[in-house]
């Protein structure tokens, strides 16, 4: 008898949900197109082109100046890092008075980073191989200062960026230590060019 009764019950509240709509749907035809829509491409339509890394073939530095040295490395050492560094990829420096395909900008500068480690101290046991053994994690924060190089490629036709990447070294070291860990730093920053 419960049964029959839940089921009248369901029965009389679908039937009371099934009104009329009191929303009608309206709408107002779409306007013609504009007479000059006709002649007119749209670019934000489309994906950018995929870009041609192969047509770029040489370098000047970008405003005809080499990078700004620092207290870490003067700037004849962070042009030539990223001059072997272009030139490993194929990119030769523009000698004479053609214009570029690409123009460069290079960037070296000091940035604080906090590093972590962790060291697990053991204890406990009575001995023969018997007891319990746990460890207690300790965990040492400290400051460290690193160089951060920055390589820019923009394009000389259009001015627009064409490609950039940084990476970090350490900052400590002797002069020919830092000489060698700038060449690294710009090594492993120009590693992504040409991207794929």
């Amino acid at each position: 008898m419960k049964p029959r009764v839940g089921l009248v019950v369901l029965c009389l509240v679908l039937s009371a949900c099934q009104g009329s709509n009191p929303y009608v749907a309206s709408s107002n035809p779409i306007p013609p197109a504009p007479p000059q829509a006709a002649n007119t491409f749209d670019r934000s339509a489309y994906p950018a082109p995929q870009r041609d890394y192969g047509r770029y073939r040489n370098w000047a530095w970008l405003n005809g100046r080499l990078p700004t040295g620092s207290a870490w490395a003067d700037s004849a050492q962070i042009a030539e890092a990223v001059s072997n560094g272009l030139d490993q990829r194929g990119l030769r420096p523009l000698h004479d008075n053609r214009p570029a395909d690409l123009w460069v900008s290079a960037d070296v500068h000091l940035e604080k980073r906090l590093r972590q480690v962790q060291d697990d101290y053991g204890y406990g046991g009575y001995g023969n191989g018997y007891g319990m053994y746990n460890t207690v994690p300790v965990v040492r924060t400290y400051e460290v200062n690193v160089v951060v190089v920055r390589v820019d490629l923009f394009d000389a036709s259009s001015g627009q960026p064409v490609w950039s990447a940084s990476a970090e070294t350490s900052s400590q070291g002797s002069l020919s230590e830092r000489s060698d860990a700038l060449r690294e730093a710009v090594e492993k920053a120009m590693s992504a060019y040409p991207p794929s």
